[in-house]
């Protein structure tokens, strides 16, 4: 699996757990949708781990800004709210910083 691959399905798996708390403490939904958010914030902990990184500061922070393109796809997709250009910009710059600590040279 490919670093992109991992990130992807990491911030699929935090936003969903994420939001099935949401749906259960902020829309008084059902207790299961902790239960549910739970699953899915373990899920995203293993698939963070399967980075191809050599330290995890620098995995977590390469992952921030595939976390904010993945958001803003879901404020999208799941809430049907259209991200503006600002949400746009502010997420080009997360992943070019993103790029620039996966792949930026390293002094060894």
């Amino acid at each position: 699996m490919t670093n992109i691959a991992v990130y992807i399905g990491a911030a699929l798996a935090e936003i969903g757990g994420c939001f099935a708390f949401w749906m259960w403490l902020r829309l008084d939904r059902s207790p299961w949708w902790g239960l549910l958010g739970t699953i899915s914030l373990v899920i995203f902990g293993v698939l963070l781990t399967r980075a191809e990184v050599a330290f995890a500061g620098r995995a977590y922070a390469a992952y921030g800004g595939v976390y904010i393109m993945a958001s803003l796809f879901w404020l999208w997709a799941v809430e049907g709210m259209a991200p503006d250009r600002w949400d746009a910009v502010g997420a080009g710059m997360c992943i070019v910083g993103s790029a620039v600590i996966l792949w930026g040279p390293r002094m060894v």
